[in-house]
């Protein structure tokens, strides 16, 4: 059993909270890549969905990205999200960062990131392959290259693996931070906190024991 110290970082490219931890997550990375290994695990928020969301579902969510936008101050486009017909699959984009991770292990932050801003601050669909794919292609990936990956049943497979680890880790939201070290895990964080709340408790956590 390796003792490599793993934070893993739970969480779905259409939750909101993890769209206002996006610069948590951030300072995390730049202040501790060089202490231990920072790994994306998708969750699953709302895998497999088919039908159109409701009006009623629509405001319950609009409320939630007014929440986040608050206390955050994470940019949202209100106007004109999710439009009538609107369906809420979060498997596509989740797939997608996957696909990326395949591609390139180090664009798979910076792809989640895209993926959040394009849905949360630009209104854009990340449901849609072809808007994927676009997304791909600012971070320097072929379209082409990327669409084969995506599509591919290797990474399908991949992205209900994540689900499946999701769900036997206990996890049931997000964003969720764990800090494991070999057998042991440490629950850093399950919900939205900040930068300033969580360095003690990660400096703590590498701090050897006497």
């Amino acid at each position: 059993m390796t003792s490599e110290k793993i934070l893993w970082y739970f969480a779905d490219p259409m939750c909101s909270w993890c769209w206002g931890f996006s610069p948590v997550i951030n300072s995390i990375k730049d202040s501790y890549a060089s202490h231990l290994k920072i790994a994306l695990m998708l969750g699953g928020l709302r895998p497999g969905t088919t039908e159109p969301m409701t009006p009623t579902s629509r405001e319950e969510i609009l409320h939630h990205w007014h929440e986040v936008h608050r206390m955050t101050g994470q940019p949202f486009a209100f106007d004109g999200a999710m439009p009538e017909g609107f369906i809420y699959d979060t498997e596509p984009p989740s797939r997608a960062v996957i696909a990326v991770g395949d591609i390139h292990p180090e664009t798979i932050f910076p792809y989640f990131k895209s993926v959040q801003e394009a849905f949360y601050a630009r209104g854009l669909n990340v449901t849609h392959a072809e808007t994927l794919a676009n997304l791909a292609e600012d971070h320097r990936m072929e379209k082409s290259v990327f669409l084969e990956r995506f599509n591919s049943e290797e990474i399908q497979l991949k992205t209900q693996t994540h689900f499946q680890i999701t769900r036997q880790s206990g996890v049931r939201g997000f964003p969720t931070v764990v800090l494991q070290e070999g057998s042991r895990s440490t629950l850093l964080t399950h919900g939205y906190r900040s930068f300033e709340d969580l360095q003690p408790a990660i400096d703590q956590w590498l701090t050897p024991a006497e």
